[in-house]
């Protein structure tokens, strides 16, 4: 059994994000929803055997494809699709080989199937994140794929502007986690990000960037700790949290995206440390358990 955790450009319309949910969840089991007004994204979270999970993500894709218009979108979070990226990630640790293979397979048929271009990345991209594409948003990775530079591993050579491209990549699991600052300065959410991202000096494992939220009027920094062995969720928060006292800020709150493997909140309770927004129902671990009826 693997996992994946497609984005989608749409966290305002229930309804859209509800259909697009149900296609997801058309062979794969459907954990978790979590979407977002101001960074304007859904982050569905589904597992399933490779070829259930393969078919369910094509179809997922191909309903958000149909339901979604990137032009008309205006959210905070970077992106290049309406499908943004789509990381298969395995659920034991011997099991990224057929994390791997099973990306390879689903990139095929969404470019080949769904004529959108696929890029890869992480463990079937050369190492590549999702910020090598999105650098210069859509209209940057357009340039790039018309100059040459770039080429998509499957599917057409041109992007429509009304889909864009999907990121399709093979990964560890990481944590997504957003610490919201009681400031609508959105120059000290991007001091607190370079601060704590391992990318300019801070801690390892971490990338981090500082968004405004209008909708809210505060900003966040917002967080991929991309390597839990190197760094745990609660210190990478606590960081957060030192940087902004020392800018004289305080932390409103903070807000997971996704699940999260358990090993984190256990970390986190024999730390002694409380991580909002973190708690037993959001444990990967339970909720396939709770699925399955055990």
């Amino acid at each position: 059994m693997l996992e994946a955790v497609p984005n989608v450009s749409e966290g305002r319309a229930r309804e859209v994000i509800e259909a697009v949910g149900e296609a997801f969840g058309a062979r794969a089991r459907l954990l978790d929803v979590h979407s977002d007004p101001d960074h304007h994204r859904s982050v569905f979270t589904l597992v399933g055997e490779p070829d259930a999970l393969v078919e369910s993500l094509v179809a997922g894709t191909a309903r958000a494809l149909e339901l979604v218009d990137l032009r008309l979108h205006d959210g905070v979070h970077p992106r290049v699709g309406v499908v943004d990226v789509v990381p298969v990630v395995p659920l034991r640790a011997g099991d990224m080989d057929a994390a791997k293979s099973t990306a390879l397979e689903l990139a095929g048929r969404i470019g080949h199937e769904l004529q959108v271009p696929v890029f890869l990345y992480g463990e079937i991209g050369e190492g590549r994140r999702p910020a090598f594409y999105r650098r210069g948003g859509l209209d940057g990775l357009a340039r790039r794929l018309a100059a040459g530079e770039l080429e998509p591993a499957a599917g057409p050579d041109a992007i429509d502007p009304r889909s864009g491209a999907v990121l399709v990549g093979a990964r560890a699991p990481l944590v997504a986690y957003n610490v919201v600052l009681d400031t609508g300065d959105l120059d000290l959410a991007r001091a607190i990000a370079a601060a704590v991202r391992e990318s300019s000096g801070g801690l390892p494992g971490v990338q981090a960037i500082g968004l405004l939220l209008p909708g809210a009027h505060t900003v966040q920094v917002s967080m991929n700790v991309v390597d839990l062995e190197r760094a745990a969720l609660h210190d990478v928060v606590d960081r957060v949290r030192r940087e902004a006292a020392a800018r004289g800020v305080e932390v409103r709150g903070g807000e997971l995206v996704g699940l999260v493997p358990e090993r984190v909140l256990v970390e986190a309770e024999r730390a002694g440390v409380r991580v909002p927004g973190v708690d037993e129902t959001h444990v990967l671990e339970r909720a396939l358990a709770t699925r399955e009826g055990l």
